[in-house]
C-alpha cells in the first residue's frame, strides 16, 4: 500500500465513493480561491473605498464616488472635459487597439493556417517557426522589438543604409500605435494559428472531394465548406483574442511605456499607473476601473457568444 492509499482509503470509507471527487478537486479550488477569487472580492471592496492606505481595515468607505469620478464628463466624446481624462483616453486607445489588433490577428492567423494546412515543403518546420514567438516572454518580445525600433536600432540602420532617413518609430504617436499592434500580432498569432489549423484539419476531406465532383472552384469550396464549418473555431479565436487584447499591458509597458504622451496608454496601464504610481496611488479608483473593464468585457463576450450561437443555429 502506497502513501496515497493510506490517505485515500480511510477517507473513501468515511465520505463514500461519490464524494471522493471533491477531495481531488479541493487543492485546485483552494489555489483558485486564494489567488483568483479572493483578490477579485477584495478588488470589488476596494472599488467602494478611498484613501491611500493599503490595508482594507484602514480604508474609508466612499460608496459610488469612484465610479462617479470616472464618468464625470461634460462631453463624453471629448476627454478633456472629463475629470479623469486619462481614463477616457485609455478607453478610446483600447477600443482602437482591440478593433485593429483582433481584426488583423484573426485574418493573418486564418491566412497562415490555410497555408500551413496545405501540403508544402517543410510544413512541420514552418508550423514550429510560427508558434515559436508564443513561447517567448512578453517582456523579452518587447525588448527585442525595442532594440529593432529605437532611434539607433536595427530598422533605422537598414533604412539609412538604403539611403532613407531615420524615423522615430517609438516617439511618434501614430508610428508607436502601429508598431504596438504589429508586435502584438507577431507575438500571439502562432497560438491562434494553431487553433485554426486544428479546426481546418477537423473538416472531413470528403466534403472537398464532393465539391470538386460538383465542379466547385477553390473559392467556392472555401466560402461554402471551409468557412461555415470553421465558424465555431473562429468564434473561439475571436473571443480569446478579444480578451487578450483588452488586457494588453506588459509588451506595451516595456516597448513604449504608454507614450509618447498617452498615445499607447491602454486600460490596464491606466489601472496600474493609478494604483501604483507614487504620485497617484488611488487604489479605490483603480479598482473601480478594473470592475468597469471586467463588466464591459463580460458583456461583450456574452454578446459574441450569443451571436455565434445564432449563426450556428442558422447554418
Amino acid at each position: 500500500m502506497n502513501a496515497i492509499d493510506l490517505v485515500a482509503s480511510p477517507l473513501q470509507r468515511l465520505v463514500g465513493v461519490n464524494r471522493m471527487a471533491y477531495f481531488f478537486v479541493l487543492p485546485n479550488m483552494l489555489i483558485f480561491g486564494l489567488f483568483v477569487l479572493f483578490p477579485m472580492l477584495l478588488n470589488f471592496y476596494y472599488a467602494f473605498t478611498g484613501g491611500t492606505q493599503l490595508f482594507p481595515q484602514d480604508r474609508t468607505f466612499v460608496g459610488w464616488e469612484n465610479y462617479q469620478t470616472l464618468f464625470r464628463c461634460t462631453d463624453f466624446l471629448n476627454p478633456n472635459t472629463c475629470v479623469e481624462d486619462h481614463f477616457w483616453r485609455g478607453l478610446s486607445n483600447t477600443v482602437v487597439f482591440v478593433v485593429l489588433q483582433v481584426g488583423g490577428m484573426v485574418l493573418i492567423s486564418l491566412f497562415t493556417a490555410l497555408i500551413l494546412n496545405r501540403k508544402i515543403v517543410g510544413r512541420g518546420f514552418f508550423r514550429s517557426v510560427f508558434f515559436y514567438p508564443v513561447l517567448l516572454s512578453p517582456v523579452v518580445v518587447a525588448l527585442i522589438w525595442k532594440w529593432i525600433l529605437q532611434r539607433e536600432g536595427l530598422l533605422n540602420a537598414i533604412l539609412i543604409a538604403l539611403g532613407g532617413q531615420q524615423t522615430l518609430f517609438l516617439l511618434n504617436g501614430t508610428w508607436a500605435t502601429v508598431w504596438v499592434i504589429v508586435v502584438s500580432i507577431w507575438a500571439q498569432m502562432g497560438f491562434f494559428t494553431l487553433i485554426l489549423l486544428a479546426g481546418l484539419q477537423s473538416i472531413p476531406i470528403e466534403l472537398y472531394e464532393a465539391g470538386q465532383i460538383d465542379g466547385a472552384a477553390r473559392w467556392a469550396s472555401f466560402r461554402f465548406i471551409t468557412m461555415p464549418l470553421l465558424m465555431p473555431t473562429m468564434l473561439v479565436v475571436t473571443v480569446l483574442a478579444l480578451i487578450r487584447a483588452v488586457q494588453v499591458f506588459d509588451q506595451v509597458f516595456v516597448l513604449t511605456g504608454g507614450g509618447p504622451g498617452t498615445a499607447t496608454q491602454y486600460m490596464v496601464q491606466y489601472i496600474y499607473d493609478t494604483a501604483f504610481s507614487p504620485q497617484i496611488q488611488r487604489f479605490g479608483l483603480a479598482s473601480a476601473t478594473s470592475v468597469v473593464l471586467g463588466l464591459g468585457l463580460l458583456i461583450f463576450t456574452l454578446i459574441q457568444l450569443w451571436l455565434g450561437r445564432r449563426s450556428s443555429e442558422a447554418v
